[in-house]
């Protein structure tokens, strides 16, 4: 049964599932603080594939797999695959997952695709419109910085708001909780469209913070929850600029996060030895650090509550030449542990 508290919150009595999860990355997110949390890490940027966008593909298309064989769940048994990613008609996903023969929905959130493909599988599984769902999404570092920036060739100088976008793809395979002890969705609240009037595609954190203020400050009041009545509340990625603009966003909420606050952006890599300025993003980034290191914990009851909130930059190459503004979107994701 589905309940509706407050304004935007939806809250799951059944409590759909992550019966099984898997994290893909490439060489670079292996070298950073989470590697062994990881399923498979590439040495080889292109997967082997003629092109990076192949290689994106083939990345999400193993996540999905590694995560469907944890679960003991063909293909065949999965209602929907909800999946999204950053390059123009969520072309990795459709490529990656096309021989799969599963109905397809394709998302798009920019980098709170993750939180977005999680929020409405669980919905889809809560409601008994679909029995099991794959939520997975991608990112590659070469395939965004082609698209939205520069050609890698052209060796662009990075200014320090930058964010380094992850080569990583994450995949949750959401079922009932009658059995198994997996991570639990016990809600979401689908955020609102917030424009800071950013229009720096260089700054993608401040142009993300307002939604992720917002969003938490929405789930906080909707559901009577205070930050210490979670293990962690989690952005992904707002990296260390966008982290410290949204506290100070929420401190004018009088919502102050203190030591129960984490980004996935900030989770991945080590800022000191690994040249990522601002911190990690793409929807790889967050999907990696989820289904991964946040659901291990989950499962053996390490974390009790984790309230993740996937961010994104609503924004094409397009927009961004026009001179339009940035606007960030911020979706929550209430996590639980069986135990």
């Amino acid at each position: 049964m589905i309940t509706r508290t407050g304004r935007y919150t939806l809250l799951f009595d059944q409590h759909p599932m992550a019966a099984g999860f898997a994290a893909v990355v490439g060489k670079k997110e292996g070298e950073g603080p989470l590697a062994r949390q990881f399923d498979k890490i590439f040495e080889d940027t292109k997967l082997g594939q003629e092109t990076w966008e192949k290689a994106e593909s083939a990345m999400q298309e193993q996540a999905v797999h590694l995560a469907l064989d944890k679960a003991s769940i063909s293909p065949q048994q999965v209602d929907y695959v909800l999946a999204g990613d950053l390059i123009n008609q969520c072309t990795s996903s459709i490529f990656g997952l096309r021989s799969l023969d599963i109905p397809f929905l394709g998302l798009f959130g920019a980098c709170s695709t993750m939180a977005l493909s999680l929020g409405l599988a669980g919905l889809l599984v809560e409601s008994g419109a679909a029995g099991t769902c794959a939520a997975v999404t991608s990112s590659h570092f070469c395939t965004a910085e082609r698209q939205f920036r520069f050609p890698l060739e052209y060796g662009g100088q990075r200014p320090p708001t930058s964010q380094w976008t992850a080569t990583a793809s994450g995949c949750a395979v959401i079922t009932p909780s009658t059995n198994g002890g997996g991570p639990q969705i016990a809600g979401v609240t689908f955020g609102r469209m917030v424009d800071m009037g950013i229009k720096d595609a260089n700054n993608m954190g401040a142009a993300m913070a307002g939604a992720a203020s917002a969003t938490i400050v929405d789930f906080l009041n909707d559901t009577g929850k205070k930050p210490e009545d979670f293990d962690m509340i989690l952005t992904g990625d707002l990296g260390q600029v966008g982290s410290d603009l949204m506290q100070q966003l929420l401190s004018r909420e009088n919502v102050e996060l203190g030591t129960h606050y984490a980004d996935c952006g900030l989770l991945i890599y080590d800022r000191q030895t690994q040249d990522v300025h601002a911190g990690g993003s793409g929807c790889g980034c967050s999907a990696a650090v989820v289904c991964s290191y946040i659901m291990n914990l989950l499962k053996t009851g390490g974390m009790k509550n984790v309230l993740f909130v996937g961010t994104g930059a609503l924004m094409s190459p397009m927009t961004v030449q026009q001179g339009e503004s940035i606007p960030g979107i911020a979706h929550a994701v209430w996590l639980k542990s069986a135990y």
